[in-house]
């Protein structure tokens, strides 16, 4: 039998085979180790170019501090003309952005200033809308004493404007009437504003006409020197005393539709004089006071005239 005719036995296949195995692992293991050299070797050479750059770099910046430090002194010395040294300040680069770039920036940069802007522009748009929209008073009348039944009445400032003039040229008549309820309880008077609407109205040129008891008289005005003394405009008017016109007994209460037990015998009218004992004439209350005297004038009348 020849060695071509003669076959292997298992054994002989099995070890042949784990041989193959064995060599072939071998030479994985090998280009394995072969490629980590190589990338160990790669990685070495990058670092040392990195270092040699980073060392370049560092040479080539102390060169330029040593270079400018020279130029200093030589500069110091006057052996260097300004326009000649090379040591000139850097000015970092402006970014050019376009219109777009430029609107968002500022947005972004000033939201919270722009919110806050926007929403006192929209407040303020709604107090000038809201002003607006109330009608101006021709004229108005202060109302110092605490009678609700007086100063609440629907009928109050309708029975007023009949007596009033279009002075704002409007087409309409309108007499406000400001209710401010001063009483002896001061609790009350704090929780309704009483004290800040006083100090308001009085110190303003806008309202001669007073409503007023013996309350307001004792507390809040001297007669004497803020009132018109009526007893000289009407002598012989029996409602008439002094700077007062007394309600009580007139056809004030039934053209309201209240009660006349709702007017006690201390309400009155009257009328701020414009003259201030110290400074004068007050320019903007004497032409307030000529504004409204007429309407003030033909309420007493009328007042006077149906009793």
């Amino acid at each position: 039998m020849s060695e071509k005719d003669k076959k292997n036995t298992p054994e002989e296949e099995s070890s042949e085979k784990l041989s193959v195995d064995t060599d072939i692992f071998k030479s994985r293991k090998e280009l394995k180790k072969q490629r980590e050299e190589e990338t160990a070797r790669q990685q070495l050479e990058v670092e040392r170019r990195k270092a040699q750059l980073a060392k370049e770099k560092q040479e080539a910046y102390e060169k330029k501090i040593h270079d400018e430090k020279i130029e200093l002194m030589r500069m110091k010395q006057g052996m260097l003309e300004e326009e000649e040294a090379t040591i000139h300040e850097e000015k970092e680069e402006e970014v050019k952005l376009t219109f777009w770039q430029k609107v968002s920036n500022f947005f972004y940069h000033n939201k919270w200033w722009l919110g806050l802007g926007a929403f006192f522009a929209v407040m303020m748009v709604f107090l000038i809308v809201d002003l607006a929209k109330k009608p101006r008073p021709d004229s108005a009348i202060l109302m110092l004493c605490d009678n609700n039944d007086v100063g609440l009445s629907p009928q109050l400032e309708d029975y007023f404007s009949q007596f009033g003039e279009d002075s704002n040229g409007n087409g309409e008549v309108l007499v406000s009437v400001y209710y401010i309820p001063y009483s002896t309880d001061d609790l009350r008077n704090y929780n309704n504003g009483v004290t800040g609407k006083l100090s308001t109205f009085l110190s303003g040129t806008e309202q001669v006409i007073i409503i007023g008891n013996d309350l307001t008289v004792e507390d809040i005005i001297d007669p004497k020197e803020d009132l018109v003394d009526l007893s000289q405009i009407y002598p012989d008017d029996p409602h008439v005393k002094e700077y007062f016109y007394y309600l009580k007994d007139t056809n004030f209460a039934e053209a309201l539709g209240i009660k006349p037990s709702s007017i006690p015998a201390d309400m009155f009218l009257a009328i701020r004089t414009p003259v201030d004992p110290v400074y004068g004439v007050n320019e903007k209350m004497q032409k307030t006071y000529d504004k409204d005297f007429p309407l003030f004038d033909k309420l007493v009348k009328s007042l006077s005239a149906d009793n």
